[in-house]
This record gives C-alpha cells, sequence and structure tokens, in this order.
C-alpha cells in the first residue's frame, strides 16, 4: 500500500518550498498564456474576417492583453449588475437578452477603451460592435452550464 504524504508546507526544507513555488507559478503563467494565446487567436480571426488591419503581430498582442485586462475588471461589475437585473425577469428569452446586451455593452466599452489607446488597431464603429456581438456570443457559449441552470 501507498503511503500517504501529510508534510506542510512549513515543514519542508527551502529547496522543496522553492520549487514549489516556482512549480505553482510556472503552472499559473501556462494556464494564463493558453488563455491570452487562445484570445490572441481568436481575435486575428476576428479581425481577418472584418478586414480590421493591425500592423504588426505585437500590436495585436498589446490589444489582445489590453483588453482581457480591462475585459476583466469592467466584467466584475457588469455580470453581477446583468445578474441582478435579469433576477426577477420570468421570460427565459427576456431574461437571455437582457444579459446579451448588458455584456454587449461592456466588450464594446472596452474594445473602444482599448482602440483609443492601441493606435496600430483602427476599430470603425461598426466593425466594434460587430466584435463586441461575437465575443458576447462565444462568452455566452462558453459559460458554464451550471450558472445558467440555476437562474
Amino acid at each position: 500500500m501507498s503511503e500517504h504524504n501529510d508534510d506542510s508546507f512549513r515543514e519542508k526544507n527551502m529547496k522543496q518550498k522553492i520549487g514549489t513555488v516556482v512549480g505553482v507559478t510556472l503552472l499559473i503563467a501556462v494556464v494564463l498564456g493558453f488563455i491570452i494565446g487562445i484570445y490572441v487567436f481568436g481575435m486575428a480571426g476576428i479581425f481577418r474576417l472584418l478586414g480590421i488591419d493591425y500592423t504588426s503581430v505585437w500590436s495585436l498582442i498589446m490589444f489582445v492583453v489590453s483588453f482581457f485586462i480591462i475585459a476583466s475588471i469592467v466584467e466584475l461589475f457588469s455580470k453581477p449588475i446583468s445578474e441582478l437585473i435579469t433576477e426577477n425577469i420570468t421570460g427565459k428569452f427576456t431574461a437571455l437578452l437582457v444579459q446579451f446586451s448588458i455584456q454587449s455593452l461592456s466588450n464594446g466599452l472596452c474594445l473602444f477603451i482599448v482602440d483609443v489607446f492601441i493606435g496600430s488597431i483602427t476599430l470603425t464603429l461598426k466593425t466594434g460592435f460587430i466584435v463586441a456581438i461575437l465575443l458576447t456570443l462565444l462568452e455566452m457559449a462558453f459559460e458554464d452550464k451550471e450558472n445558467r441552470s440555476e437562474s
């Protein structure tokens, strides 16, 4: 039988502590890199389809990372607001439409904020709304199914 090792982090020597911290840090970095990579390739595909030009791959990466950071902050406020608004709506379609509208507006806001600061990519109003709607559709499609069944 295998022996269960119940050593706590405090009881490990310095080499084991450093190894543990480095391992966890690398795991977090790989996961974040994977998520941002998916956003970069997704945005590159959407930009290609809509004919949006960017000067270099680095400008696209800066755009995506900036959008990811700003959208994460804005989502801290927009998701609870949309949940509170749709909490008492009885129709599923109406609730979904309200959540879709709020999330699309927050994605559009984030896109236009990033567009103002990153000059190497220029979004028109029309393409900005199309990208915001596409991102919202993708986010809602991949959203956790448990959260939808509770509401």
